[in-house]
This record gives structure tokens, C-alpha cells and sequence, in this order.
């Protein structure tokens, strides 16, 4: 037995792809593959036709014909059997059986053929084992390729541990040369510029006639608007004497973000710590009311979970000004819930929206200007499915295209607040180095010790309600990107309370001076 040429036509008599495997000339093969159409008659049940040389056996494959040519001497029966499992063959590496469908796997038809007839005549062999000899597939070359991969993953973490040695080498060698200046760490260095400050006013940080603690963080909230959390502001001039970071201090703070530590370097530490923890009380009486935000968003959209725990606290300097009531005024929202701390009067809340002990006769605590906690008065909390009520929307989009994996995150938020402080953590997968971030509005950190990259925005206002951040890693699962984790803080409130005026219980005078603080944070919000 000998076969040709093994051949796909169209019926309208079009080569699509034809395998010689006998020497024999273009014209030749040409000349039996266009004689063919005419030969072939209609209405006959056999599948083959002989001419006074060869042999032309087929098989119809829809809108194909899949044509053996052979020489008349071969075994018709073997002709056959090897026309089915070409006709097994070709299915199994077209996508569809037209025209388009041979010619984009005509290369891979003409592999599988070879495969299959040798110089003429027919493999022993089956459909499995011919897509195995054409994939190439190979244990020890895989084996071969695992070696090797583990020994560039290793090579690479000992080159890693190397560098990270070296740097440690030479941060221990500038803390050496420092002396005992170095010793103090990092803690009382802070410690000593605040107390070594100078305050060009004269009037010292905590002067002035008492204008409130919220003016004071108000005023701090605006200068920060725009400025970069890293960047150092110059000294201001005039002094008569500048007790700034020396040029020792700055190397050792470079050596500690290094390492990996986020430092915040700015020569106004008061005005630096006022952004994590508010102030110590200045006037008599303080009322701070402060909302803890709690939601779960998902990932498609709607909300999972909306909760907001707020509380009423009083701070009183001076056990003379302890005898007073409060009144309150609250913005009307039928949603939230009040409730008054035990202690407290609930016909006179109720009725004229005044926080007063049950015994007008007992004074209220008093506590030292340190303790901010101060005494609770009262609670609130409310839930929404609403969408609306939302301060900020997260919106992440993952898609992988080829090797990479492309990330879009755009944030949305409310008119109702202003957000200071925004940080946005986005879990990341595994990665040797940061993320390449392509387009951003703010500003980006990758804390490689968690795998987290974190997008901050100083602040959130008209002027940029929305914002976007595009940046690519590795293929990953979307799933890779969540939970999402937001972080900020609002000067507002949505109970909208407000402290509308300090009744005295003794001495019928003027009411004491206060101030009250508002906060609005995040305790627990995610997109998952």
C-alpha cells in the first residue's frame, strides 16, 4: 500500500491543505487534486474512484472532502482504515470544519498527517498518541524546567537576603558613628524636637485666648490640603534660634524608611500629632461627639451591612464648673436611635432635649486635662440599606490580558462629607517587587510585609469627589484584589448633633466656657 497524497478540499473543488508523501512534482499533484471534482458523481454510495493510475478514495466532513490519493496496487481495506482516523484527526484540531477553520490549522493538520503515514504507508498508532507526539509533551523536560526554576527562585532569595544584610551592615555602622545621640530612638527624638520647637508667634503652641480646639484643627486640616504626607517643610526664618533635624537626623531617618518604616517628616510636630490624636483640652468644659462607621460593601455593588455607633462625652476640668446641665440639638433624623447613659434624666431628654443628671444636686465627674476618654452621656446608632447614605463607593476592576493583569479602581464620594486622610488598602497577590502604577490621583505606597498596596488622598472635597488608580501585577484571580479596606475621618456628623448651650446649676452667672469637638471615623469598612 502506498498513499500519495493525503488532501482537504472544499467541495467546490478547492485545495485547502494537501501532504505529499511520495516524491512527485507540483504539477502532478495539482493536476490529480483538480481532476478529482469532476470525477466524483453524485448519487453513488461508494466512497472511491480509480482512474488508469491512481486511486482516489474520500470521505465527505460536512462542507469538506478529506481525499487520499493511492496507487492502484494498495490494500483498499488499509486505504479505509486510514481515512478514519484522518477523519478522526482533523475534528480534533479544528475549531470548525470550513474553510477558515483548515487554513488557520493547516500546519497542525500537516504534523498530525506525518504522524500517521510514513513514506506512503500507514502508523501503527491511535488518535491519543498522535496529539501526544505532536504536543511534544515531556516529563523529564518538565522536570528538567522545575529544577531549574527552583534554583533561580533560591539564587534570587539568597541574593535578597544578601542585599538586606548589607543594609542592615550599614545602618549598624551609622548608629555607631552617631554615639549616644543615636541611642534615643526614634520616640524621644520626636519627643525632643516637640519640646525644643520655637514658635515664631511668641505665644508658644498652646497661646492664644482660647479660640477652641476645633478652630485649632480646622486651621491645621486646611495648610495640610495638597501637601505630599512625606515632604519636609523648611524651617521658618528670622529665628533667633533654630533648633531644626541635622543633617545626622535626617540620615538616620533615611535608613529607617529603608527598612521598610513609614516616616512622617515635618519640623511642626504639634501640628503632626494633632492629624492622630486631638489635643489635650484647654477650656473648662469639653464635649466631644464622636461616630464609629461600619460597612460592608460588595464588590458588584449594594450594601451588605451600614452601621453608625456614635457617643455624647463630657470632660470637666474644674470641679466648680461640675454643677451644669447640657442642651443638645439634634438634626431630626427619625432613623437614629438615642439613649441616655444610666445616670442620666430621660424625661428631661426626652421633653427638652437636656442632658442632666437624675440628682441636679450631684456634680459630674472631673478628670485631668490628659484624660480625653471623658465621662459618656450619650449613645446613638443607626442602620440603612440605603446606598445613598454611603460617604464613599469603591469600584475595582480586574482583567487579565496575556501574562499581565490590568486594575482599575475608581472611588466616588457623597457631597454629605468632607473625607480627610483617605487611605484605600487593596490586598495584593504575591509579588517579588511593587506594582507598576500607571495612572493615579493622590498618592501610593506598597507595604511589601503584607502585600498590600495603599492609596491615599490627604483630602476629599468638591474639588475631586471622584478619582481613579490603574496599576498592573502578575496574573491573578480577581479574588486576589478583595476584601478592599478604606480608612478616613469627617469633621461631621450624620446624627448631626450640636452642643447648643452649658446651663449652670450654682452660682446663676454666665455659663462656662466650652468647646466641643466632632469626629466622624471608620471602624470596620471594607468591600468585599
Amino acid at each position: 500500500m502506498v498513499v500519495l497524497a493525503a488532501s482537504v478540499l472544499s467541495k467546490s473543488g478547492k485545495v485547502l491543505v494537501s501532504r505529499q508523501f511520495v516524491d512527485m512534482t507540483r504539477i502532478r499533484i495539482e493536476g490529480l487534486l483538480a481532476a478529482f471534482p469532476k470525477l466524483v458523481g453524485t448519487g453513488k454510495q461508494h466512497t472511491y474512484v480509480e482512474t488508469e493510475n491512481v486511486r482516489y478514495v474520500y470521505q465527505p466532513i460536512e462542507a469538506l472532502y478529506l481525499l487520499l490519493v493511492t496507487n492502484k496496487q494498495s490494500n483498499i481495506l488499509e486505504d479505509l482504515e486510514t481515512l478514519r482516523l484522518l477523519s478522526k484527526l482533523v475534528p480534533e484540531y479544528c475549531y470548525s470544519l470550513d474553510e477558515e477553520g483548515i487554513c488557520k490549522t493547516a500546519f497542525e493538520l500537516i504534523f498530525a498527517f506525518d504522524e500517521v503515514i510514513c513514506l506512503g504507508h500507514k502508523e501503527n498508532v491511535t488518535v491519543a498518541q498522535v496529539k501526544q507526539y505532536c504536543e511534544m509533551e515531556s516529563h523529564e523536560e518538565k522536570l528538567h524546567k522545575l529544577v531549574l526554576q527552583s534554583k533561580i527562585n533560591e539564587t534570587k532569595d539568597v541574593m535578597k537576603r544578601k542585599a538586606s544584610e548589607i543594609d542592615k551592615s550599614k545602618i549598624d555602622k551609622n548608629k555607631g558613628d552617631k554615639g549616644g545621640f543615636m541611642s534615643m530612638g526614634l520616640g524621644r527624638i520626636e519627643a525632643s524636637f516637640s519640646d525644643m520647637s520655637i514658635s515664631s508667634t511668641g505665644s508658644g503652641v498652646g497661646g492664644g485666648s482660647g479660640a477652641g480646639v476645633t478652630t485649632d484643627v480646622d486651621t491645621f486640616s486646611t495648610k495640610s490640603k495638597g501637601r505630599q504626607p512625606s515632604s519636609a517643610t523648611a524651617p521658618p526664618k528670622g529665628l533667633g534660634m533654630q533648633l531644626g533635624k541635622s543633617q545626622k537626623t535626617n540620615q538616620f531617618l533615611e535608613s529607617l524608611k529603608a527598612e521598610g518604616e513609614l516616616i512622617f517628616e515635618d519640623v511642626q510636630p504639634r501640628a503632626g500629632q494633632s492629624r492622630v490624636a486631638a489635643p489635650a483640652p484647654t477650656d473648662p468644659i469639653t464635649l466631644t461627639a464622636e461616630e464609629k462607621l461600619n460597612v460592608t460593601l460588595k464588590r458588584d455593588g449594594g450594601i451588605s451591612n451600614f452601621d453608625v455607633q456614635g457617643t455624647l462625652s463630657l470632660q470637666i476640668l474644674n470641679q466648680d464648673d461640675a454643677h451644669i446641665q447640657v442642651q443638645i440639638e439634634t438634626g431630626g433624623n427619625p432613623g437614629i436611635l438615642f439613649k441616655t447613659h444610666p445616670n442620666m434624666s430621660k424625661e428631661l431628654f426626652a421633653n427638652d432635649n437636656i442632658l442632666g443628671l437624675k440628682d441636679p444636686s450631684r456634680p459630674f465627674p472631673t478628670g485631668p486635662a490628659g484624660d480625653a476618654a471623658g465621662v459618656g452621656l450619650l449613645k446613638w446608632r443607626m442602620q440603612s440599606a440605603d446606598e445613598s447614605m454611603v460617604p464613599l463607593t469603591i469600584n475595582c476592576w480586574p482583567s487579565v490580558s496575556g501574562n499581565e493583569t490590568y486594575v482599575s479602581i475608581e472611588y466616588e464620594a457623597s457631597t454629605m462629607f468632607d473625607l480627610r486622610n483617605v487611605v484605600i488598602s487593596v490586598p495584593l497577590p504575591a509579588l517579588r517587587e511593587a506594582p507598576n502604577v500607571r495612572q493615579i490621583d493622590g498618592e501610593w505606597r506598597y507595604d511589601s510585609r503584607n502585600c498590600v498596596l495603599e492609596w491615599s488622598i490627604v483630602l476629599i472635597d468638591n474639588s475631586n469627589r471622584s478619582g481613579s488608580m490603574e496599576f498592573v501585577t502578575p496574573p491573578a484571580d480577581s479574588s486576589a484584589f478583595f476584601p478592599i479596606s478604606i480608612r478616613f475621618s469627617a469633621a461631621s456628623l450624620y446624627s448631626d448633633l450640636k452642643v447648643a448651650n452649658i446651663i449652670p446649676l450654682k452660682g446663676g452667672g454666665a455659663p462656662p466656657k466650652f468647646s466641643q469637638r466632632t469626629n466622624l471615623i471608620t471602624e470596620n469598612y471594607e468591600v468585599v
